[in-house]
Order: C-alpha cells, then sequence, then structure tokens
C-alpha cells in the first residue's frame, strides 16, 4: 500500500514574468529576466549578479544521470508544474504525493544579492506571485514566502505581509544585513514568527559561504558535498547562540541538507558544551545540553538519505521530513514510491506515517490534506 507522503521540500521554477509583473515600480526596469543565450540555453539573468541561473538542473527531476547538463535547456522543456498549477498537481499524483511545501528556485540565488533593498522588493513580488499560484489548491501547495531580513523591524513587516497573502511559512535568507541571527536583537522577530505560526526554513544554497560562489578543492563535485555546510552553521548558532533558550517555542525547519548526520552533529555539540565551554563559550549558558533543543526545536528535510531513516531512532523522528525536491535535479520524482519501500521497510507504521506525513502536517498546521 503507497503510504500517505506529503512532501517538505519541492519548489517552483519562476515563469518570465513573475518579478517583471509583480514587482514594485521602484525596482521594475531591474527586475530579474529569463533570455536565450546561444549555448546556455534559457536562463535568469538578475541585476547585480555576476552568473545567471541556467534552467538545467533546476528542472531535471526524472532524467537519467547521463542527461542532467546545466546549459542549453529552454524554458518550455521542463516541468510544467513549475509554474501551472493545474499540471503540479497532476505531477504530484504521479509521485504519489499528496501535497508539497513550495520553495523558490531562482529565489533560493537571491538570497545571497549584496542589495538588500532590491532583495526585498524580488521577494515581495515572488510572494504576490506565489499567493497566486497556491490559490489553484491551497491544501496542495502549501507556499513559504521569502524576506530580505535587513532588519529585525524590516522582518517583523515581511513576517506579516506573508501571513496576509496566506503563504504558510518563511524561507529565510542564510545570511541577514546587520548581526547574525544567534544576536538577541532578533528576539522580537523570533516571538512575531512564534505568534503568527509560520515556521522558519533555511534552505540550502542560500548562505554567501556554501552557495557554489567560490571555487572548491579538489574536483568540482566535492562542491556538492559542501552545501549541506551553511545549514549546519547556522543550526548551531541558533542553538549555541541561546536563540532557542530564550525562544523556546519557536520552529525552525533545516532544509534539503539531509539528515543522516543529525545524530553525531547533536553528540559533537554536547561534546563542546561539556568539555570546552569554559574556554569556547557559547553565546550564552544554556540549561539544557544542545542535542536537546535540536531535537525539540529543529526540523529537517532530505529526499534521497538512506542513512536518515537508518538512525531515526538516534534523533527524534517526530522532527523529520521527507521531501521529494521536485522539480530539481536532485529530486526524487517520479520514483519516489518505490524508493520509500526500499528505504522505510525497517520503520514501525507509527514511524513512516510521521516522517512522511504526520511531521509536516502538523509543523504547518495542514487540515485539509
Amino acid at each position: 500500500m503507497t503510504p500517505r507522503c506529503i512532501s517538505a521540500d519541492s519548489h517552483i521554477t519562476e515563469p518570465p514574468q513573475t518579478y517583471s509583473d509583480f514587482m514594485g515600480p521602484q525596482y521594475r526596469d531591474r527586475a530579474p529576466q529569463l533570455r536565450y543565450v546561444e549555448g546556455l540555453g534559457d536562463a535568469f539573468f538578475i541585476d547585480g549578479l555576476e552568473r545567471p541561473v541556467p534552467m538545467g538542473l533546476v528542472a531535471a527531476a526524472g532524467k537519467p544521470a547521463e542527461e542532467i547538463r546545466i546549459n542549453g535547456v529552454r524554458f518550455e522543456e521542463i516541468h510544467p508544474g513549475g509554474w501551472d498549477p493545474r499540471a503540479r498537481l497532476a505531477e504530484q499524483d504521479q509521485d504519489g504525493v499528496l501535497a508539497e511545501i513550495i520553495y523558490p528556485t531562482v529565489g533560493m540565488v537571491l538570497c545571497n544579492h549584496p542589495d538588500f533593498d532590491y532583495k526585498k522588493a524580488c521577494f515581495e513580488g515572488y510572494n504576490r506571485w506565489l499567493a497566486e499560484y497556491c490559490e489553484a489548491a491551497p491544501d496542495r501547495l502549501i507556499g513559504l514566502g521569502q524576506i530580505s531580513m535587513r532588519s529585525p523591524e524590516d522582518g517583523i513587516d515581511e513576517l506579516e505581509s506573508i501571513a496576509a497573502l496566506g503563504l504558510r511559512g518563511v524561507m529565510m535568507p542564510g545570511n541577514p544585513q546587520q548581526e547574525d541571527y544567534d544576536s538577541k536583537i532578533y528576539a522580537p522577530f523570533w516571538e512575531k514568527s512564534i505568534e503568527l505560526g509560520l515556521p522558519l526554513s533555511f534552505h540550502i544554497l542560500t548562505d554567501r559561504n556554501y552557495a557554489f560562489q567560490t571555487e572548491p578543492r579538489g574536483p568540482a563535485m566535492n562542491g556538492f558535498l559542501s552545501i549541506v555546510r551553511g545549514c549546519q552553521d547556522v543550526m548551531g548558532a541558533l542553538v549555541l547562540g541561546g536563540v532557542f533558550e530564550r525562544h523556546p517555542d519557536l520552529k525552525v525547519v533545516c532544509a534539503e541538507a539531509d539528515a543522516g548526520w543529525v545524530p553525531h552533529y547533536m553528540y559533537r555539540m554536547d561534546h563542546a558544551y561539556k568539555r570546552h565551554r569554559y574556554w569556547l563559550p557559547a553565546g550564552q549558558e544554556l540549561s539544557k545540553l544542545p542535542s536537546e533543543y535540536f531535537s525539540e526545536n529543529i526540523y529537517t528535510t532530505f529526499q534521497d538519505d538512506w542513512v536518515a531513516f537508518q538512525v531515526a531512532d538516534l534523533m527524534n523522528w517526530k522532527r523529520l521530513l521527507w521531501a521529494n525536491d521536485f522539480p530539481h535535479s536532485d529530486s526524487t520524482w517520479p520514483w519516489s514510491q518505490q524508493m520509500l519501500a526500499e528505504h522505510t521497510q525497517h520503520l514501525t507504521e507509527a514511524q513512516r506515517d510521521a516522517i512522511l506525513y504526520q511531521n509536516v502536517k502538523q509543523l504547518y498546521r495542514l487540515e485539509g490534506v
């Protein structure tokens, strides 16, 4: 029997008019533009960023490995569900998925834009577009808004705008404009997210230090292995910086960074805190071990991570969220059900249902799924 599944991390593919039609007038003439370039194919060009965003990897779900390429792909060749919500429902059905938490694609790159005013304008336009997209099937298309984090005060305004649009959570940039996220200046922002019931997500490739912007050591593939580290750094800063100590009801999602590493990471945090905190002080004295905050306040999403299922009992599996990452190149679509049949066969029925369905349903308060 096919288990109930909700993907906790899927993506849209922004259509050409996403930013140009939905951004405010001040920045509309600088809106990200989809253009065709010979040899590159269709790609989004973003004012202020050197590298465009080609369409190859962002919509390669289901392709054989030998056919995946970055360049040379036209927009009309990619999965239509990336911008057409009706087509998206059929693509969900094909993968046995009841609903998806929807993240951006071009917006991931925009998280690293150095101009925070421009970034805010882009995100405001994207949020308006996404709200319209999700209106077609609000029980199955669960959109997350983007915020720029120019300041804690700005962040609060952005949270309220996202809630007013009916979006169900927030995708955070890896780096705020002001102090880092462990600073106490963000206390009102954390409390507003709790009040509004908007979980906060930190997704891979949204941290400027781990966004393929520098050459990796060794072969290019080694850079692929580094992309989870940006999320790990944010989680460590929040835990050791006392953010969850001060805001115990805060819910944070570590998105697409896999989860098999979590038990070891928690163990090492505890080791560091118990053995080294007098010469390497944490942000503040903690009343619990670091692993306890991680286990309670942090949710992790993963797709093809056999290890995560194998070590589920070594972490709080009520905070594990499976995802299919559709339509990106790392997606398990359309063979998610075959993979899950293999990866979850040792789990109890309660564990399987929690990781594939109940945990994400409860986190985002999804009543109609």
